[in-house]
């Protein structure tokens, strides 16, 4: 958990280079840390596991160096001007401070101002974001941020609630424990009755 813009860091929404994971530079860090904690590489158990990691970070980094605002561009000009919320997008992510995982669900709404997107393009903005290092802190804002500025929306709104492993089953080890972010944007934070809306059809207290 930390503090992070929607643009700032190695984990900014924009799009950043691309160099593509280096696997062989992985197995090789993932040998020198099971060396390091007394454990042998050469035993049967381990004997897959350099690879195996390596294609896994592949795999749950694939987001660095995309471009998030592509999945925006591509929309429908519509008269539609209410809420929009796509509900309980699961989502799965690394902490950047441990890299251990945190897990939940995002919960996004946008109000059109006369252009809307295809709602499968609002999960994969969550994944594409997710599919970096990050903190929940960011991660709700870059999504929030960039649904106002792809879609010129009136505003948007972002919950996600999460359960982190970093404490969990390390630190404090408290399981159990969740996290929630929100971020409003336009009309849901200039508004109150917007935002109420919102958090009454997530089930959710306004005050």
């Amino acid at each position: 958990m930390g503090k992070g813009n929607a643009r700032g860091d190695g984990a900014a929404a924009g799009k950043v280079a691309r160099r593509g994971v280096d696997k062989d530079a992985i197995q090789q860090a993932v040998l020198t840390i099971l060396r390091a904690i007394g454990e042998d590489p050469e035993r049967e158990g381990l004997l897959g596991t350099p690879r195996r990691i390596a294609k896994m970070y592949e795999e749950l980094f694939s987001g660095i160096g995309e471009d998030p605002m592509a999945l925006l561009t591509v929309g429908f000009e519509e008269k539609h001007k209410e809420m929009v919320i796509v509900k309980d997008i699961p989502l799965a992510s690394l902490c950047e401070h441990h890299l251990l995982p945190f897990h939940g669900v995002a919960h996004v709404a946008y109000i059109p101002n006369g252009r809307i997107v295809g709602i499968s393009k609002i999960a994969r903005l969550v994944e594409m974001l997710a599919h970096r290092p990050q903190v929940q802190e960011r991660l709700t804002s870059q999504i929030a941020d960039l649904l106002m500025e792809g879609l010129r929306a009136r505003g948007a709104a972002v919950v996600i609630d999460a359960e982190h492993f970093c404490m969990t089953m390390r630190g404090v080890k408290k399981p159990g424990s969740r996290v929630v972010t929100s971020a409003n944007r336009g009309i849901f934070r200039e508004n109150p009755s917007t935002r109420a809306e919102f958090l009454s059809l997530l089930g959710r207290p306004a005050g």
